[in-house]
């Protein structure tokens, strides 16, 4: 019984970086080929980078991807090679493969579903195919599919994979990350498997892109479902698999053509010398915390350099979250490219100013001390006549943490380091946090990780490092902002343990209030928290971007408008207005 050999190029791409693309995948083609592969494919858009948004309205950048293309054909012998790009023909765009084999691009498939959901804005962009596209290896029926081509049940790509008896699906794929997102990849692809009867291999894009994280984990399923083959997680890899076709050299539909995709390109497969059979790789899998903070790790790093910083700077204030995004960044960029400013005001405890000096310490950062103090009252004073003497009130928490904010932003522009904003979702859904303050920055890492979430992540970062890395003492001591005497978070919000959940059913799930209330929780604390997410909408716009990891983040995710007089945070009971 013969085999084909299939190499997945799981490959993180620049947005743009046409050339850059261009290099890598043909480094990869050069990669498959010493495998001695019958066929290589790529993720969705690889040529272009995914999502390439409206990079795509400019014609002329679709003109130039398709030249890419072009000269990477001239390149490919040996092989077959299935490369994601976005076509022109003459009418309309679409999300494309290009199947090429001996120098020539052979055939273009062209997406058919395009998702419109969610981060989703494919519609806006491409026109959706009208043609599936099957073509043969060694007389092995091969379907091709496009990421939310396999998402679909019972669309005409599955329908036509059935009636073709088509051996191989091969789906390109650039499905983002969310905690929980792995195991949703996995049972899709097994489900087009059993319908179609085929061996499913997809091949998901890997990287950080702007707010995205893409996870990679391509993989191999058979006709049962049954899990064959998986790439790693969040890093670049070549999945090789053999798959044993014992329906081979017989297409279902009779003389190459199929009334649905019309031509059924013949290519080539491998040629040269005997192959032995390559052995199974199915990596494994990592616990939640774990899986979540390689995520943010992944989209820091790629953050910060594919936006051509080498070196960052953010606030460490001895607290738990500043502490977190610092164990990120130096994970992402090397401590060398790390550096922390502690900046204690009147309301400054020692504890927290020590603990900012233990963590840098633990990290290896440097770490620069720039007390607020004196500025601080230079403002009041300038300000008394308006003001009045008091230095009292939200006002004046807010000032300090825009003096910060601005000595942050200083430094960044005097040294070139971007600055990195600790803020995470809990704080950015009920407005908890200072405009131009701690929201000042170019990169949110932790924007979609709840509070719980990030004491979670900091007890994995000692436990991963079997050492105390962020010191015990801030992952105690209850939160505060330390803008006034004696403060802590809860004076404001309540307990993280119950608004976390709050928060989860109305910005996540899109539950009404009076069903969060039917689940348990105090009808007051759930109004409350609910005008706090509403009533902040206008400061999360102007908040910088941060990297998505649960199931609906602020920005892409959740699009509500500013100005918005639905009141949901009302009571029944009180129907108040304003």
């Amino acid at each position: 019984m013969g085999f084909l050999r299939i190499a997945q190029a799981q490959i993180n791409t620049t947005v743009g970086d046409l050339d850059g693309n261009s290099v890598k995948i043909a480094s990869f083609i050069g990669r498959a080929k010493e495998h001695k592969a019958d066929i290589v494919t790529f993720p969705e858009l690889a040529v272009s980078g995914y999502p390439p948004e409206d990079l795509v309205l400019k014609s002329h950048f679709v003109k130039d991807c398709t030249a890419a293309v072009r000269r990477i054909a001239r390149e490919v012998t040996g092989i077959t090679v299935l490369v994601g790009f976005p076509d022109y023909d003459g009418k309309a765009v679409y999300n494309a493969a290009a199947l090429i084999c001996e120098k020539e691009i052979v055939s273009v498939y062209h997406k058919m579903e395009l998702p419109n959901y969610g981060v989703f804005d494919e519609k806006r962009y491409f026109t959706p195919g009208t043609k599936s596209l099957i073509f043969s290896i060694k007389g092995v029926p091969i379907l091709i599919t496009i990421c939310e081509d396999i998402w679909i049940g019972g669309n005409a790509l599955e329908e036509c994979g059935k009636k073709h008896a088509v051996a191989v699906s091969l789906n390109m794929s650039g499905s983002p990350y969310h905690a929980g997102k792995l195991s949703i990849q996995q049972e899709i692809a097994a489900r087009f498997a059993r319908s179609t009867g085929s061996y499913l291999c997809y091949n998901n894009l890997v990287g950080g892109q702007d707010e995205l994280v893409f996870n990679g984990t391509s993989l191999v399923v058979d006709p049962d479902g049954r899990l064959v083959a998986r790439a790693a997680l969040f890093d670049e890899d070549l999945l090789v698999t053999d798959i044993e076709i014992d329906r081979a050299a017989k297409p279902a539909h009779p003389a190459g053509t199929s009334p649905e995709c019309g031509e059924v390109p013949v290519v080539r497969g491998y040629t040269g010398g005997p192959r032995e059979k390559a052995a199974p790789s199915v990596s494994c899998l990592p616990k939640r915390e774990e899986e979540i903070y390689r995520a943010l790790v992944m989209g820091t790093g790629d953050y910060v350099r594919k936006n051509r910083f080498k070196k960052v700077v953010m606030g460490l204030s001895g607290g738990i979250d500043s502490s977190l995004v610092a164990a990120i960044a130096v994970d992402a960029l090397g401590a060398e490219n790390v550096i922390g400013v502690t900046m204690p005001s009147a309301y400054t405890s020692s504890e927290t100013f020590s603990d900012a000096g233990r963590l840098s310490k633990n990290l290896g950062v440097r770490l620069i001390t720039s007390p607020i103090k004196e500025i601080f009252s230079t403002y009041i004073d300038r300000l008394s006549e308006v003001f009045g003497d008091s230095a009292e009130g939200v006002w004046a928490e807010n000032l300090q943490a825009r003096i910060r904010g601005n000595i942050l932003m200083a430094l960044s522009n005097k040294y070139g380091w971007m600055v990195l904003t600790t803020g995470n979702k809990s704080e950015t859904a009920v407005g908890y946090s200072t405009l131009y303050g701690d929201t000042a920055g170019g990169f949110a890492i932790i924007k979609d990780v709840p509070k719980t979430v990030v004491y979670e992540l900091s007890a994995y970062v000692n436990e991963a490092a079997g050492r105390e890395v962020i010191p015990n003492s801030v992952i105690v001591r209850p939160p505060t902002a330390e803008l006034r005497p004696n403060q802590k978070d809860e004076d404001s919000l309540p307990p993280y343990a119950v608004l976390d959940p709050i928060l989860a059913h109305y910005v996540e799930e899109d539950m009404a209030p009076e069903e969060i209330i039917a689940l348990g929780f105090d009808e007051k604390r759930v109004y409350d928290t609910i005008r706090l997410v509403d009533i902040n909408e206008y400061k999360r716009r102007q908040s910088p971007p941060g990297i998505k990891i649960t199931h609906k983040a602020f920005g892409r995710d959740r699009r509500l408008p500013i100005t918005n007089r639905y009141f949901e945070y009302t009571s029944k009971n009180s129907k108040k207005k304003e």
